[in-house]
């Protein structure tokens, strides 16, 4: 998030080289097997997609999302046609590498929140968003029950925002405080996954675990410039 108060440039540079980085290693966090095919082809289409938002127009920053989310998909059932038949952990290889798709391709939307931030946005967003994404993280790394976790981090991620917002010119307390709660739910979430997870990943898939959440929140802070503040 940092980097989007440098330049639009900068936060492309950045957001291809940790979608890439999440691709490669997203493979390695869920146990797949062909770990250096499918973690190519995933870190390929996050950059592409990054690379599209940077290069799109104005208006349709995120026009080739949904293309480069599709090649990542048919590249998914190519990789398994070239496994032959018979092979083992088919189904999870699919579903799993299918959801680490769409988690590289959406950190294109930190480039078009910034690009957004630049011309029709207000670039008080980003900063709303990155105090609301910080309240959470601080939340969730407290040792409680999702029970009272969750609704603490919707809470303090929703305070921090509203908060944020008044001193932050152009954003509206309670626009920013429903921003806040959605970028916290998102947060939230991803602790929830963590959790939940008993298995042992080793460094690199410890590391797609944790690009993860930063590359979606990208998407989710552009949706809401478009529908909230533009």
């Amino acid at each position: 998030m940092s980097a989007s108060y440098v330049s639009v440039p900068a936060v492309a540079v950045i957001s291809g080289v940790a979608a890439l980085l999440t691709g490669v290693c997203w493979p390695h966090l869920i146990g797949v097997p062909v770990r250096r095919t499918q973690g190519a082809a995933l870190g390929l289409v996050g950059a592409a997609a990054v690379a599209a938002t940077y290069f799109a127009p104005a208006a349709a920053m995120l026009t080739w999302l949904p293309a480069a989310v599709a090649v990542g998909v048919g590249a998914v059932f190519l990789i398994q046609l070239l496994r032959g038949t018979g092979q083992a952990h088919r189904l999870e290889s699919i579903v799993g590498i299918i959801s680490g798709v769409l988690v590289a391709a959406l950190g294109s939307g930190w480039v078009a929140a910034a690009r957004l931030a630049g011309t029709d946005g207000d670039p008080g967003l980003l900063t709303v968003a990155g105090s609301a994404a910080l309240a959470a993280v601080a939340v969730s790394l407290i040792p409680l029950p999702d029970r009272m976790a969750a609704p603490l981090g919707l809470l303090v991620g929703g305070l921090a925002a509203s908060l944020v917002a008044l001193v932050v010119a152009g954003i509206p307390w309670h626009v920013a405080a429903f921003s806040g709660v959605v970028i916290a739910a998102v947060v939230m979430a991803f602790r929830r996954l963590a959790l939940s997870r008993n298995d042992a990943s080793n460094a690199a898939g410890k590391l797609a675990l944790g690009l993860a959440p930063v590359l979606v929140l990208g998407s989710v802070v552009y949706f809401l410039g478009r529908l909230l503040v533009s």
